[in-house]
Formats: C-alpha cells, sequence, structure tokens
C-alpha cells in the first residue's frame, strides 16, 4: 500500500534517513539558495523533494548513534538522565498571556532584551515543548541555541520563542483547564499575539512529541489560514489510540514508559494544588486527592481521571473516557489537511511511538522522515572532532529551518485580521477566543528546570 502513495528515497546507506513523498510533492516557490546581488530576486518553483535535496544534505546521510546508545530504549534513557547543564546554554524573557476562560500560558522569548535587539522581519521559531516540559528542556535548547546565535557567530540568527502550556515550566495555574494533545487554541492565541507583536517576522513552527500533535492539529485546521509558513514535528505520537495501546499491551513499556509519564503529569499537578482548589466545584479538584494519592498510575489511567475532563474548553471535553479522548486528539487522519511545507522526524525505534502514518494521507505538503534508531527525542551522536555527544538531528532540523525562513517564498495567504475586543487580541469573525498580556514573566535561565520531574519527555 505505501509504495502506491508514497515516494521513498534510498540513500546509499542503511542508515541514512528514510524519506517519504507523495507521488507528486508539492510545488514550492523559493529563491535561488546562496544567490545575492542583482540575482537574488530570482525564484523558481520546486517540488518539495527537491526543495529537501538541495536545502537539508543531513537527510540524506548517515546517522550512526554511538555503540553504548545503539538501540531505543537506550537512547530515550539518556534523553532523560544525560547531563545537558553544560550545554546549549539558553536564556529567555517570559511573557504571560491570559486567556479568554481565565487560563494563562507563557511565551518565553530568545535572545534576552538585554543581549541584542533583532530586526523586527527575523524569522521567528515558535516552539511547542514535550509532555511535562518547557522551554528550559534540552531538546528545545539543543535547536534554539544554534538558531538564535548570530550569523556572525555561525548560528542562524533567528528569534525564538517558546510556548509554555500551562502549569509547564513555572507558569502558574489560574483555571481548572488544563492542556492535553489534541487541544489547539493556547498555541492559536499564541500565535496571534506573536504575529502582532512581530507583524513583518515568518513564522515557523516546531513541535515536540505532544507539542508536535498540537502543531500537526493547528496546522491541519488552519489550513491556508496558517499564520505559520511552515511546520516540524519532531516525535509526534501520531495515532494516539494505537500508540497508548503500545505502551498498555507491553510490560516493560507499561511498567517504564508509561508509568514515568503518569509520575511527571501526577508531580506537575501537585504543585499546582493550592490553584486547583480554588475552583472546588470544578471535577479536577473532585478527583485530585486520589490522583495524587495513586503510586502505581500508568499514563492512560490518568487521561482517564484527568485529561479527558481537563484538557480542553467544552465542547468537546469532557470524554467519556482516555480512549476517546485519544480518538479525537489523534493527528494521523487529519495529516491530509495541512497546507504549508512540513517536515515530520521519527525514529524506528522509538518505544513511546510505535505506529507512524508515513503515507500522511497521499497529502503533497508533507515529508516524512524516519531513522533507523534515535529513540524518543534522542538521536544522540558522537562528534568526533570533540568527542561530545549531541543531538544528531539539530542538523536537519536547522537546514530546514533556514530552507523555509530565508529560501522559501510565502505569497497569497488567508491570513484573518485582529482586533482588541475588551482588551483581548482576537481574530475577526472570532469572538470564543483571544489572550491579553499580564503582569509577571521576568527572566529566565533555560538550563534551570522542573526540579523533580523527569526530562526529556
Amino acid at each position: 500500500m505505501g509504495a502506491l502513495v508514497s515516494q521513498v528515497w534510498t540513500a546509499r546507506s542503511s542508515r541514512a534517513p528514510r524519506l517519504h513523498f507523495a507521488p507528486d510533492p508539492a510545488k514550492v516557490l523559493v529563491r535561488s539558495p546562496g544567490v545575492t546581488g542583482s540575482e537574488a530576486g530570482e525564484e523558481s518553483n520546486e517540488a518539495l523533494d527537491e526543495f529537501i535535496a538541495a536545502r537539508c544534505p543531513t537527510l540524506c546521510r548517515e546517522f550512526s548513534p554511538p555503540w553504548w546508545l545503539f538501540n531505543g530504549h537506550l537512547q530515550t534513557a539518556y534523553a532523560v538522565m544525560g547531563d545537558f547543564s553544560k550545554i546549549d546554554r539558553v536564556e529567555y524573557d517570559r511573557t504571560l498571556l491570559r486567556t479568554l476562560d481565565g487560563g494563562t500560558i507563557g511565551l518565553d522569548a530568545t535572545p534576552p532584551i538585554n543581549e541584542c535587539e533583532l530586526p523586527e522581519d527575523t524569522p521567528i521559531v515558535i516552539v511547542l515543548h514535550g509532555l511535562t516540559g518547557g522551554s528550559h528542556e534540552s531538546y528545545v535548547r539543543a535547536i534554539l541555541a544554534p538558531a538564535c546565535t548570530p550569523v556572525e557567530q555561525g548560528g542562524l540568527g533567528y528569534r525564538g520563542i517558546v510556548v509554555n502550556f500551562r502549569g509547564c515550566a513555572g507558569v502558574p495555574l489560574t483555571s481548572p483547564q488544563l492542556y492535553s494533545a489534541g487541544h489547539t487554541d493556547d498555541i492559536r492565541v499564541a500565535v496571534m499575539h506573536i504575529a502582532n507583536r512581530y507583524p513583518r517576522a515568518r513564522l515557523l513552527g516546531i513541535g515536540f512529541s505532544l507539542g508536535a500533535n498540537v502543531l500537526t492539529r493547528y496546522l491541519a485546521e488552519e489550513g491556508t489560514h496558517s499564520r505559520l509558513a511552515a511546520g516540524c514535528a519532531v516525535a509526534c505520537p501520531w495515532d494516539c489510540v494505537r500508540n497508548a495501546a503500545g505502551l498498555e499491551d507491553q510490560w516493560l513499556h507499561r511498567t517504564v514508559y508509561a508509568k514515568a509519564m503518569a509520575q511527571n503529569l501526577q508531580r506537575l499537578l501537585a504543585r499546582h494544588a493550592e490553584a486547583i482548589a480554588k475552583f472546588p466545584e470544578h471535577p479536577l479538584a473532585t478527583i485530585l486527592p486520589e490522583v495524587l494519592n495513586n503510586r502505581s498510575m500508568s499514563l492512560t489511567q490518568f487521561d482517564d481521571k484527568v485529561t479527558c475532563i481537563a484538557g480542553g474548553s467544552s465542547p468537546p471535553f469532557p470524554f467519556p473516557s482516555a480512549w476517546d479522548y485519544y480518538a479525537w486528539a489523534s493527528s494521523h487522519e487529519i495529516l491530509v489537511k495541512i497546507r504549508v511545507p512540513f517536515l515530520a522526524l521519527n525514529a524506528d525505534d522509538d518505544p513511546i511511538v510505535q505506529v507512524l502514518p508515513i503515507e500522511a494521507g497521499g497529502n503533497p505538503y508533507v515529508a516524512f522522515a524516519v531513522t533507523e534508531k534515535g529513540g524518543h527525542l534522542g538521536w544522540f551522536e558522537k562528534v568526533q572532532s570533540t568527542g561530545e555527544i549531541r543531538r544528531w538531528v539539530r542538523h536537519p532540523i536547522l537546514e530546514w529551518l533556514k530552507a523555509t525562513g530565508e529560501d522559501l517564498v510565502v505569497k497569497d495567504r488567508q491570513i484573518k485580521s485582529l482586533h482588541i475586543v475588551d482588551g483581548f487580541l482576537k481574530e475577526v469573525g472570532r469572538d470564543d477566543i483571544g489572550c491579553k498580556e499580564v503582569e509577571g514573566g521576568g527572566h529566565v535561565v533555560g538550563v534551570e528546570g522542573e526540579e523533580g520531574l523527569l526530562a526529556g519527555l
């Protein structure tokens, strides 16, 4: 079946990523890479596979993990247990946004204004983190550190903004609504705010794990109205039903991964117990003691008790069960609706994400790259020149960001206008969502993470 709807590149090395495209990849308008002077304005149409071949060479090269990180379990374990505090240091300026329902999300922008002031048209990388992560996560910093380093120092010179979900990374919980893999309105209002603040900047989205699922759903829902010019989904869970079943049905996965993720979520909720108690009539407050006292909870059990009732606005929340929530939140079936260049990156040996929709519904805008090794948010390799262990995946992601941030020509997008209503920024014609800046925030040091939570998930 896949051979009928996918065009697959076979590289010389079996360790190079497998690249999947639709039979007739979308044509994208591009500037010739590296062209300067009088020819800088030249534009041409390229098929998406040609665009990637010319600008993302790492996707055609071998990825070889160190001998001692030879499978997905070890790669994932190193992502969680490794010490990344001395590399990829990133500092941020935090802005807090209040949503119409009373919730709060945190936007962490880098480089901080006291370090340098970038031109208003500087491309912006908008990042969505994983399950209980934030701007401190090593996988986030591995991309933003080089992406936001000045060009003269070898970086891309971009601006980075991490959208920290409600209650994550020190963001206060100010409503009983949490976040989830399927709820997109928080990223929607965050992008509205960023677009309003930087109207001349190109916006590029990248999501990791749960955040990749949110990004995929957002881009699919927006279609031709997307304010993001391109997207990149890293270790996306895609079919939440089948991947959750994979975690539940295997002893190791259920005992290690499903419980570790549930424990992270329980610890995150415990930090906000006092805030949740301010909403005694909400089901979340009622169920909280039982959830916090369960020492053997799995991810599905947590989602059944918490996420399916508090993971987003009503409707569609609440859901009858975690499995109903998973069916709704999955992104594999709506992947076909994305209408901007989109790169998906997954590893075959990811113990958390075991089912991949490489056919992407035949969507010509999607390039799907699958590595043989890499685990979940790992992809660690040994840098031969220094002996350091770093993430290989930063190379293709940075190449993709540079290509879509500088070479891609974006025209004729159907972007809806924004306006202020009662102090809230809203889209014209949609009154149910909006945001405004509130007091708080400040300076954030990216290597100072959420103590007590397992990193890398």
